[in-house]
């Protein structure tokens, strides 16, 4: 579990987190001209006032329990439905911005692979 290879993935998972999740409250990356639907529907989420933020505060927390190296098995728990939103989202609203939401799940799942005896006695 504390390979080399995952210490790698644990970090740039742990970074991108923390970037993106810093970005929904300060703004500083260009937000990418979004598919009119794709845009409808953030603007639906950041109408709410709650769902952006909170989504967030979860992905830097993640990143931070992520790059300290506590309760990973945990953080990539709670980063898996994260995943499979951000997955879903570019699936069928924005396909041309796959390439991050990809990179993002497949982190995850290596890592929640590699924590697999972790996770094993949730299956007995």
């Amino acid at each position: 579990m504390n390979s080399s290879f995952t210490k790698i993935l644990r970090i740039i998972l742990a970074l991108g987190l923390i970037v993106y999740g810093s970005n929904k409250f300060f703004g500083f990356l260009p937000i990418p001209a979004l598919p009119d639907g794709a845009s409808e529907f953030m603007s639906s989420l950041d109408a709410t006032g709650y769902v952006l933020p909170i989504l967030g505060v979860l992905e830097i927390f993640i990143g931070l329990l992520l790059l300290l190296n506590k309760w990973v098995p945990f953080a990539l728990i709670l980063l898996a439905p994260i995943s499979v939103n951000i997955i879903l989202f570019h699936l069928f609203l924005d396909l041309p911005g796959i390439i991050v939401a990809l990179v993002i799940t497949i982190l995850n799942i290596v890592l929640i692979y590699k924590y697999w005896k972790t996770y094993k006695p949730l299956f007995q």
